[in-house]
């Protein structure tokens, strides 16, 4: 982010008041880029999902000649997913919230490069590619959304054992003193969290 540039999270986008520093008036912007991860002012995670499968797809092309030569196994095929291009994908996604349609974005993107490496099936001379059902049972259901599951739990776990005096435990149990709007209150990680836990 730019020196001279400024984001305000707020519902009330209309009544921001500018900032000036020495004179200056910082600009205001709907979104920057922050340690790789996308902030914007409705905290949605859309962005920040579409640009992580973007970058996921060009780790693919930039090794596509390794997913598609026959001196590799599918098995160190699927390995290289694992350690080049999930980790691309799921950077910092302890912090997301798995939407619905975040989840299915994720899942089409995992199971196209699955695909690339497990070649179709052939049942009476009639090739068809492998449903999504088997592809799970192949890679024994440790697929990406399960995986970001697994990180997430992971750092609530690390929170809960840090200290009161650190800063992301003070920001997580933080409980903002103005009155929420009118409705159900949106859910977030802490809450999901909890839920996955509960039902396990």
């Amino acid at each position: 982010m730019e020196p001279n540039k400024e984001i305000s999270c707020t519902r009330r986008q209309d009544q921001l008041t500018p900032i000036n520093i020495e004179n200056k008036e910082l600009e205001q912007v709907k979104s920057f880029k922050y340690l790789g991860s996308i902030i914007n002012t409705d905290n949605t995670m859309g962005e920040e999902i579409k640009e992580r499968i973007a970058l996921g797809n060009e780790v693919y092309f930039a090794n596509k000649k390794m997913f598609q030569s026959r001196l590799l196994s599918k098995r160190a095929k699927l390995k290289l997913y694992y350690l080049v291009i999930r980790p691309v994908v799921t950077y910092s996604c302890e912090t997301w919230i798995l939407k619905e349609t975040i989840i299915n974005k994720l899942l089409v993107f995992e199971r196209k490069i699955l695909r690339k490496i497990f070649s179709p099936n052939n049942e009476n001379d009639i090739w068809r590619i492998k449903t999504n059902q088997e592809l799970d049972e192949i890679i024994k259901h440790k697929n990406i959304i399960n995986f970001i599951r697994a990180q997430r739990l992971s750092w609530h776990g690390h929170i809960e054992r840090m200290q009161g005096t650190r800063m992301v435990k003070a920001i997580y149990s933080w409980k903002p003193i103005s009155r929420r709007p009118i409705g159900r209150p949106k859910r977030h990680a802490g809450w999901m969290m909890l839920e996955k836990i509960y039902r396990s």
